[in-house]
């Protein structure tokens, strides 16, 4: 078993006794946060759960229709609607950050002070466990979404993925993975993203969503950043792309914009390093 029962039953508990559920995402949220707390979201939703998303500040266009159906603030827009809800939260869920400062300062200084119980699921490493009641954490794993439905499937004893439920765990893996390119060699994860689609993801339409949706200022962007700021370090096999404010302001810079820019430097023969 991937976690003890012991684990598993308490986490069940947790849930089952709760009644406002609060989940978090991390700060400069990517599509793995996103479809964690979408995901989670709609799980808790089929429990007749009443759950809020905090999302700590702004996430991608491109990510919209991943939180249609989902109610959710955005902390740095709403500071007071995000304190009341911890406050009032009898159960708060981390998902895809691996210490509080992750989410940001402000969120970080209300889950330092808060007393209320915090489970956390994520892939990343060296969770501070001592700031949470109980932790989820697998660094083998090509998400957070993909471990978050492993955890869903040692809870649940019934088959629990609906369309929305499968939808936000496919759209993790399949960013996190730069669309299955990267951290992504373990069969455990194809036979997940199979039973997703079983459930009904419909992968050519979360590629046309995730992956076709540019801007004109965004592809502008990415092509300003390829001929024009893009240094490489060909001894060092390492490649860099650099941006001034004034560089973002140019081309109307939104939230999301750099997503996967970085990639690039990594798509060239040779070069095992890359920064933005």
């Amino acid at each position: 078993m991937l976690f003890p029962q012991t684990y598993i039953s308490e986490l069940k508990d947790k849930i089952e006794i709760a009644n406002n559920i609060v989940l978090i995402s991390h700060f400069n949220p990517d599509g793995d946060t996103i479809g964690a707390v979408s995901s989670l979201y709609h799980y808790l939703k089929v429990q007749n759960k009443n759950s809020k998303v905090i999302v700590p500040n702004e996430f991608p266009n491109f990510l919209d229709f991943v939180m249609t159906d989902v109610s959710y603030i955005i902390a740095s827009k709403n500071n007071n609607e995000a304190r009341n809800l911890i406050d009032q939260a009898d159960l708060i869920i981390c998902l895809d950050f691996n210490a509080f400062h992750r989410a940001g300062d402000f969120i970080k200084d209300i889950l330092l002070s808060s007393l209320k119980p915090k489970v956390l699921i994520d892939h990343h490493l060296e969770p501070e466990i001592k700031n949470f009641d109980l932790v989820f954490s697998k660094i083998n794993v090509s998400s957070t979404s993909e471990l978050l439905y492993e955890v869903l499937s040692l809870i649940e004893e019934k088959p629990f993925l609906t369309k929305d439920i499968a939808q936000g765990i496919y759209v993790g893996i399949c960013t996190d993975t730069g669309s299955f390119s990267f951290s992504c060699n373990h069969r455990r994860t194809y036979e997940v993203v199979a039973e997703l689609v079983d459930n009904g993801v419909d992968v050519e339409y979360v590629h046309q969503e995730v992956y076709n949706t540019y801007s004109e200022n965004r592809l502008r962007l990415l092509g300003f950043c390829l001929s024009e700021r893009l240094t490489v370090f060909h001894k060092q096999k390492a490649a860099m792309i650099y941006l001034s404010k004034e560089d973002l302001k140019r081309f109307n810079y939104q939230i999301g914009d750099c997503e996967g820019i970085v990639n690039f430097c990594l798509s060239m023969k040779g070069i095992e390093f890359g920064v933005l």
